[in-house]
C-alpha cells in the first residue's frame, strides 16, 4: 500500500495536478491519499497523526505543483513538522529506513527552459538535490523524481493539453507505483 502526500494549495483550481489524483485514486492501487491543505488549511499540521500515515506504508508519494523551483509552502512546513528528530533522523530516527520516497510533480514551463542556456538555467533534477538528501538523511530509498512540463495555461498549453499529458503522466505513475517491490 502506498501513501500519496497532497502538496497543493490551490487544489480546487487545479488542472494538471487535480486529474493525476484523481486518476491514481480511481486505479486498482491499495493507496491512502492524504491532502495536506484540506487536512490543516491553518498550517497546524497534526506531526503524530502524519507520522503514523507514514509509518503504515512502505512507498510515499509526493504529489505537488513545482512552485518557485521547489515545493509548495504548505509541503515544506509538513516535511519540518513531521520529519522530525528521533522519528526521521537522529538517535532513534530510524523510522522511515527503507521506505520508498518518491516526488511526482508538475510543470508549468516547457522542457527546453530546464536547460543550461533555457530560461531557468538548470535541469530539474538538479532542483530536487534536496528531496533527495532528505531521502537519504532519513534511510529512506530514493526515487528519482517523477514530473511532467507544460501545465501552466498561462505558458499557452490549453486545457485539452493539459489534461492529456496529466492523463499520460497519471497511468505512468500507477505503473511505476504497481512495479515497487
Amino acid at each position: 500500500m502506498a501513501l500519496l502526500i497532497l502538496g497543493h494549495p490551490t487544489y480546487e483550481r487545479s488542472l494538471a495536478n487535480r486529474q493525476v489524483v484523481e486518476h491514481v485514486q480511481n486505479s486498482a492501487l491499495n493507496l491512502e491519499i492524504r491532502h495536506i491543505q484540506q487536512l490543516y488549511p491553518d498550517y497546524r499540521i497534526n506531526a503524530r497523526e502524519e507520522q503514523n500515515a507514514l509509518l503504515r506504508h512502505q512507498t510515499v508519494v509526493f504529489q505537488y505543483p513545482f512552485y518557485w523551483y521547489n515545493m509548495p509552502a504548505i509541503l515544506k512546513h509538513w516535511f519540518d513538522v513531521v520529519f522530525t528528530y528521533g522519528f526521521a533522523y537522529g538517535q532513534g530516527g530510524d523510522k522511515l529506513k527503507g521506505k520508498n520516497f518518491m516526488a511526482s510533480f508538475t510543470i508549468g514551463g516547457p522542457q527546453e527552459s530546464y536547460t543550461t542556456l533555457g530560461k531557468n538555467h538548470f535541469r530539474v533534477y538538479e532542483y530536487c538535490k534536496n528531496l533527495e538528501q532528505t531521502a537519504y538523511f532519513a534511510q529512506m530509498n530514493y526515487i528519482e523524481p517523477f514530473y511532467f512540463h507544460g501545465t501552466s495555461l498561462h505558458a499557452g498549453y490549453t486545457e485539452q493539453d493539459v489534461v492529456r499529458e496529466a492523463r499520460k503522466h497519471a497511468q505512468k505513475l500507477v505503473t511505476r507505483l504497481a512495479n515497487l517491490p
